[in-house]
């Protein structure tokens, strides 16, 4: 089965995801379910041979070293896709994701635009997007990147690994720098940002310390930064940056957060009861005077609590999500309490309101 023949296959199915393995037939994820789209069984060959032939030369020797490579392409000037190869019992393995090339607005993706709109117009100063792989952080923030494109005059630096959306310049002029083809590493790129004279900095992914420190460094100087983590609620984005760093310098960590984090979203995609797709649920918080003081006092396991009364501020926890979604009949109950974060709340909520 030739590469052509694979995507082709991934567009007739409407799939997000491809996934090619040895020994394995073709699957493909079709509105978050894992299924079985040919009967085709792959072998090693067929690994190299598509690997060979999509692989960029620069990514080929890393791929080898390293055991795994990213990179993005074009198929037909119409697709662009992501890709991730691997090692898995001593063999190669591939997913790749399709990336929409028209970029969504925050109400084709269902969620706050007022929220989102507000921290798009923030000066300085760090968004971060949160979820598991495939929740649509980086969607997300390619519609907050667009909106800032098509409203003001900035100049937006992204650093990606890989490149996904790409972008037409319209109010803003936009640079995008990808990891291993036009610089080396988030740390190198991070290092150079004073002299680019950015508004706006996306950075793809906070992993280390490093790559935090420098998205904080860049906050605190009149910057406005988006980036990703894959944490699950915004306590635990918290949490997450702080543990980068040592113990003895947690206080300071948090001292910085208090002022410099405007905003968490994060995202969970579920599949939808009415009709075909998917939807988010989501959990938001905004920088209140309430949230600012628990984090700069570390009391962050009482976050949730101030999330669920802050809607004045524009937040919200993920179960209030999950409950209106049942209750617009948008999701099941059985889908919201699979999802929720604390079950036997939201359980005895949807009881309370007969939906269940």
């Amino acid at each position: 089965m030739h590469f052509s023949e694979i995507i082709e296959k991934m567009i007739e199915v409407g799939a997000s995801d491809i996934f090619i393995r040895a020994n394995s037939t073709l699957r493909a994820r079709v509105y978050s379910q894992i299924v079985e789209v040919s009967d085709y069984i792959f072998n090693t060959e067929d690994l190299n041979r598509i690997i060979e032939e999509i692989t960029p030369s620069y990514l080929k020797g890393e791929l080898m070293e390293k055991k795994n490579c990213e990179f993005a392409l074009w198929y037909k000037e119409n697709w662009r896709l992501r890709v991730g190869a691997f090692y898995q019992r001593n063999t190669l393995s591939i997913v790749i994701r399709k990336i929409d090339l028209r970029i969504p607005t925050f109400k084709d993706l269902n969620l706050p635009a007022s929220v989102l709109e507000q921290f798009c117009k923030e000066r300085r100063g760090l968004i971060l997007l949160t979820g598991i792989t495939g929740s649509g952080k980086s969607t997300t923030i390619a519609s907050m990147i667009e909106y800032i494109n098509k409203n003001f005059g900035k100049h937006i630096l992204t650093i990606e690994e890989p490149i996904e959306f790409t972008f037409t310049d319209k109010k803003s002029i936009i640079n995008q720098r990808e990891i291993g083809k036009d610089v080396f590493s988030y740390a190198e790129a991070l290092r150079q940002f004073a002299i680019h004279s950015p508004d706006v900095i996306f950075i793809g992914n906070v992993r280390d310390k490093e790559t935090c420190h420098a998205a904080l460094t860049a906050a605190e100087t009149g910057i406005l930064v988006f980036s990703t983590l894959h944490t699950v609620n915004a306590a635990s984005t918290i949490e997450r940056i702080v543990n980068f760093f040592p113990p003895h310098q947690h206080h300071f960590i948090l001292a910085q957060l208090s002022t410099l984090l405007k905003g968490v979203v994060c995202l969970r995609l579920l599949p939808r009861a009415d009709e075909k797709g998917l939807i988010p649920a989501y959990e938001i918080m905004t920088l209140s005077p309430t949230i600012s003081r628990l984090i700069r006092e570390n009391r962050l396991w009482e976050i949730p609590k101030y999330l669920a009364s802050g809607d004045i501020y524009g937040m919200k926890r993920f179960d209030q999500s999950l409950l209106e979604l049942v209750e617009k009949r948008v999701i099941t109950p059985q889908l919201a309490l699979d999802y929720a974060d604390k079950k036997e709340e939201l359980e005895l909520q949807l009881r309370n309101r007969g939906l269940i």
